[in-house]
């Protein structure tokens, strides 16, 4: 499978930085206790530091909504999905443990305040390409609702967007059954090679402690 960057967006957005992990031979499933206790004791610590913090000027959420304003979406409207998680939490409205892979996922969005992707591979057809999304472009999402693709950054494959940092779809998405996944680490454009390499690292240590398989990782730039 080839991940590329289409031109219109690493014109728009010209220090864009994906992190870009396939996982094989996982097995999903009901989360282990320490991981169920982990995330809710992230959350409530996470509260706390929220108290005294806005969320918009968090410097990674900051950047995610300048790079939607800049695409032309609004992100008072369309919010990054990391703000997203962080104002339930703020609102102490605690996520709820799902599988061992979306718990995960939540976990290191919350944890580095940037959107996470996570795909069935199985469910992708063909190669993926990081662009802007067109007017005639909608995928059924996440968040129940027919979102329309229109100037937000989306994944798409041969069938069309299937993710985006704002909501994922449903026809990608991963779930108890899933063997193969691509995950899709959106990183906020200031940070260091080194730093996204790191996040890289621990993502990737800790996909595979709880759900085992195999990994293989890389970043990609615009």
């Amino acid at each position: 499978m080839d991940i590329t960057i289409e031109a219109p967006l690493s014109r728009k957005i010209t220090s864009m930085k994906f992190g870009i992990i396939q996982y094989h031979n996982i097995i999903v499933e009901d989360s282990p206790p320490y991981l169920k206790g982990k995330l809710r004791y992230f959350q409530e610590t996470r509260f706390f530091d929220l108290e005294d913090q806005t969320i918009g000027e968090i410097p990674e959420i900051k950047e995610w909504r300048q790079i939607f304003k800049t695409l032309g979406k609004s992100p008072s409207r369309y919010r990054p999905s990391a703000e997203s998680l962080l104002r339930r939490v703020q609102k102490q409205q605690y996520l709820h443990d799902l599988h061992s892979a979306a718990d995960l996922n939540n976990f290191f969005s919350l944890k580095y305040a940037i959107p996470i992707g996570l795909y069935d591979l199985e469910k992708i057809q063909g190669n993926v390409k990081l662009g802007i999304g067109n007017a005639h472009e909608t995928f059924e999402g996440l968040n129940g609702r027919e979102n329309s693709a229109e100037n937000l950054l989306i994944a798409r494959d041969q069938i069309g967007p299937f993710g985006s940092p704002f909501v994922d779809s449903v026809r990608t998405a991963v779930t108890e059954n899933t063997t193969s996944a691509l995950q899709i680490v959106y990183f906020a454009p200031s940070i260091t090679d080194d730093a996204a390499d790191q996040i890289l690292n621990t993502i990737t240590s800790m996909f595979y402690q709880v759900l085992g398989g195999t990994a293989k990782s890389q970043i990609i730039l615009s």
